[in-house]
């Protein structure tokens, strides 16, 4: 006698359909609010995407929702990092990888423009000793 647990179930879905598993709305809700505190109080958040429980095909939706901005930009620092702005100003995507390509950390980050693009006040102090270095105003 064949068990229940023993028959095969195949699940498809139409051609050109995104599965989902319903994650992406609950996290636009919380953009817009962010969103929102943002405009208020000028508080600034970031939302690690990849700490969510996704199921496959949420990440996909979540990214088509929000869409793509006029400002793309890519970094180099220990692997290559792309941020764009989705459709809605002030909603950034962050997307990290390795120095193999690998992502390491997908963010969404709410503000005027992502932390990782602000320069550093360390970076800033040595850029000024290096800058002084070159045009010989350094002190012996």
């Amino acid at each position: 006698m064949q068990r229940i647990q023993d028959i095969a179930i195949k699940v498809e879905t139409p051609e050109g359909t995104q599965t989902s598993h319903g994650n992406a709305l609950p996290i636009m809700h919380e953009i817009h609010h962010a969103l929102q505190r943002f405009s208020a109080e000028g508080e600034q958040s970031c939302i690690d995407l990849r700490s969510l429980p996704f199921g496959p095909g949420d990440e996909e939706e979540l990214l088509r929702l929000l869409g793509r901005g006029e400002i793309n930009m890519t970094m180099d620092a220990l692997g290559e990092s792309t941020i764009w702005e989705t459709a809605f100003s002030g909603v950034w995507v962050v997307d990290h990888r390795n120095a193999e390509g690998e992502r390491v950390a997908l963010q969404i980050e709410i503000g005027s423009v992502p932390q990782i693009v602000f320069s550093q006040q360390e970076d800033i102090v040595d850029a000024i000793d290096r800058l002084e270095e070159q045009l010989g105003l350094a002190s012996p």
